[in-house]
């Protein structure tokens, strides 16, 4: 009995071609050692979500579409006054990818979605937080094909955060440029 089990792109190629180049590169010992993407988390604050609920649901919808997974309004801590904020008021949407989703979207973003921001000549590789794990903002949603720029009322912006389990920035670059992330080259900032 054959059993043929959906295997993401990326997921193969990080076993066939990263894992290996990654192992040469830093002179890992063991197979267990070499860094790995853990998670694809997805963000997104909405501006005006005080004054007009709906902004939320509609964050939420095109964050879910993005992901292809369900997303989840995020809620405020604490009141701020000043922004006539009380505390648990949706303000945001947000959405956590792993496994095989994680990996179908990263090929969505990297072969798709980053090709078509406007002027694009790579992503910031300053980015890292030191711990290895990067965040990149994206200024525009319609960059995603899954959004209906017809159906856009207002363009935002969300940040893609990739937790690895790299422990240095350069463990954790160097396993995204391998994964294809199409990092800005250095004399073309």
């Amino acid at each position: 009995m054959s059993t043929n089990k959906y295997v993401p792109r990326l997921s193969e190629r990080y076993k066939k071609d990263v894992v290996p180049a990654l192992m040469k590169r830093f002179n890992y010992e063991s197979v267990m050692r070499v860094p790995r993407l853990e998670k694809i988390a997805l963000n997104r604050g909405v501006n005006g979500a005080v004054t007009d609920k709906k902004l939320v649901d509609v964050a939420v919808d095109e964050l879910s579409q993005i992901a292809g997974q369900k997303a989840v309004p995020t809620y405020s801590k604490k009141d701020i006054s000043n922004f006539k904020l009380r505390k648990n008021m949706p303000i945001g949407a947000r959405v956590t990818l792993r496994g095989t989703k994680m990996y179908e979207f990263l090929d969505r973003l990297i072969a798709t979605a980053l090709p078509r921001v406007r002027d694009f000549k790579g992503v910031n590789e300053k980015a890292f937080d030191g711990r290895g794990n990067y965040t990149l903002g994206v200024t525009e949603q319609i960059i995603f094909p899954e959004i209906d720029i017809d159906k856009v009322n207002k363009i935002t912006g969300l940040d893609i955060t990739f937790v690895t389990s790299a422990n240095t920035n350069e463990e954790a670059f160097e396993l995204l440029k391998e994964m294809g992330m199409p990092f800005r080259k250095k004399d073309a900032q």
